[in-house]
């Protein structure tokens, strides 16, 4: 049975393998190149300077300067790290919804069921040898991205918790591959054509993708929150801090200034008859206001979100199998 699997899904894998080498021919170069750039700027001292904090204000000046001649130059590639977010996707509509869908849409199921080899069997060597595969395929991706991606998380504010790059690195891949295909393989047991199982693949997938990423995410954990006076010397933030929401408040705690800071010049450097805030209606007391996530809490962030599109693939595959003792 495992082999007669291995002989359906062998093509699959070779034009599969194909593609990541084309992929790695394209990404290998460019992730060296950003290495070289990186390096020749000096950004590393940058990067550990800034992490022990306490930095002096030309060094920091110097190091902004570094990053966003950095970010001037590799800036446009992250139009090519939205493209590879959909790969996971790809995967699922390509690996997943046909493995049901497409032997109950031919009917080469009931060959099989006739062989004295039970559904049941059928079904979890099926699953099995994909699920071996993409999970290869999908560490794999994680590693290679995690390296790819490395330079742009260092040049940037919020770091690794930037958007779009959150999701390329780490382990989530490897929780979005899984579930793109477990998604496949429910919808196949479902609607049992391979359109409209796709159909389902994609639209379920970007959904609850989107579900978890704007609504779940933030909350993993409580947010922390950093609050400094309008006046005086801005606080040292941690490079990396996934900032959730900004702010300026009066001294009552009422909102003034959505998504902003304000930072005021000392009295005597105001002109005369002015004060700092006043076209705001700031009153004595004011501060800045922030809410964010820590930095050092992103592999926590990385494990809680596999953890729930696993158990989700998990659950779909649960599912599927117990569909396919109802096919006739």
């Amino acid at each position: 049975m495992i082999w007669m699997a291995w002989r359906q899904h062998r093509r699959q894998v070779l034009f599969t393998l194909l593609a990541f080498a084309a992929l790695a021919a394209l990404m290998v170069p460019l992730g060296l190149a950003m290495r070289h750039s990186f390096d020749q700027l000096g950004l590393p001292d940058c990067v550990q300077a800034l992490s022990r904090g306490d930095v002096a204000r030309e060094t920091m000046d110097s190091c902004e300067q570094g990053f966003r001649r950095f970010t001037n130059q590799y800036g446009a590639l992250n139009f090519v790290a939205v493209l590879l977010l959909i790969l996971p996707l790809l995967v699922g509509l390509f690996w997943g919804a046909p493995l049901v869908a497409r032997e109950v849409e031919h009917g080469t199921h009931r060959f099989v069921w006739t062989q004295g080899i039970s559904r049941q069997r059928w079904a979890l060597v099926k699953v099995g040898t994909v699920g071996a595969v993409v999970l290869s395929l999908a560490v794999c991706y994680g590693l290679g991205m995690s390296w790819w991606v490395d330079p742009l998380t260092k040049t940037a504010h919020e770091g690794r918790f930037g958007f779009i790059v959150f999701d390329l690195q780490g382990v989530v891949p490897i929780g979005y591959t899984l579930f793109a295909v477990a998604l496949g393989i429910f919808a196949g047991t479902v609607w049992r054509r391979m359109l409209p199982a796709m159909a389902v693949t994609l639209f379920g997938y970007v959904g609850v993708r989107a579900v978890v990423e704007v609504l779940a995410r933030p909350r993993f954990q409580p947010a922390e929150t950093l609050t400094f006076p309008v006046s005086g010397t801005e606080p040292q933030v941690t490079r990396g801090d996934w900032i959730l929401s900004s702010g300026v408040r009066n001294a009552d705690g009422k909102m003034v200034l959505n998504d902003g800071n304000l930072m005021c010049p000392p009295p005597d450097r105001m002109p005369p008859g002015k004060t700092c805030g006043e076209e705001l209606g700031l009153g004595p007391g004011a501060y800045n206001w922030q809410l964010y996530q820590p930095a050092d809490r992103f592999w926590l962030f990385q494990g809680i979100e596999t953890g729930i599109f696993v158990a989700l693939a998990l659950l779909l595959v649960y599912l599927a199998v117990r569909r396919i003792r109802r096919i006739a």
